[in-house]
């Protein structure tokens, strides 16, 4: 029985793929797989979907296996195995915000799309914070007057300096990674020990 993977779609998907080829697989079928999000594999069967989905069909145990980002497994603590990281994705959550803002009166107002890992930065740090809770576009959110600051991933900074934003701060480094369905780690290590082992950098295998 071929293992089931979700992947997470869009960079992450690239990305993966790319690593793929290089340990020497055919990822022909998953290239010229059109707008099918289920494709099947010489080595396993492939899912595409965005990251907290993918998250939730390994959780589930719908996938075996599942590639995502860990601001995925940060916020939303879904119940995988994180098994390992894997080296790409790699980017920096960070604040950032106008420069030469004046620090707000009382609590800041923080506008992001990770209101579980900013409550919790701030707490550790005995700060107090609003959060704003955006979908999309959060760099807006100083420029209009909504947030004084926000949380956000960032890889190169190019769309904080195009709306005039800056880092402030850096919270942490993130990564892809690579999670597993508990039971499936269990039921299924003879037919998932391969694949896993493929994806080790320097690391021993299982």
């Amino acid at each position: 029985m071929k293992p089931m993977i979700a992947l997470t779609k869009g960079r992450l998907e690239k990305q993966f793929l790319a690593f793929l080829q290089s340990k020497g697989y055919d990822i022909t079928p998953l290239i010229d797989k059109g707008r099918k999000l289920q494709i099947e594999t010489d080595d396993f069967f492939a899912v595409f979907a965005k990251g907290v989905d993918v998250a939730t069909y390994v959780e589930h145990g719908i996938a075996d296996l599942g590639i995502v980002g860990e601001d995925i497994l940060l916020e939303f603590e879904p119940d995988v195995y994180d098994l390992l990281p894997l080296p790409f994705g790699k980017c920096r959550l960070a604040i950032a915000g106008e420069p030469g803002a004046p620090r707000p009166f009382g609590k800041q107002r923080i506008a992001t799309k990770f209101p579980n890992i900013t409550t919790k930065y701030f707490r550790e740090r005995g700060k107090s914070v609003d959060i704003v809770k955006l979908e999309g576009s959060v760099e807006l959110a100083p420029l209009m007057g909504l947030a004084d600051n926000i949380v956000d991933i960032v890889e190169t900074g190019n769309t904080l300096k195009e709306n005039g934003l800056v880092i402030k701060e850096e919270m942490l480094s993130i990564s892809a990674r690579c999670i597993a369905n508990r039971n499936s780690l269990k039921l299924k290590k003879s037919v998932l020990a391969p694949l896993i082992n493929s994806f080790r950098i320097k690391e021993a295998a299982i």
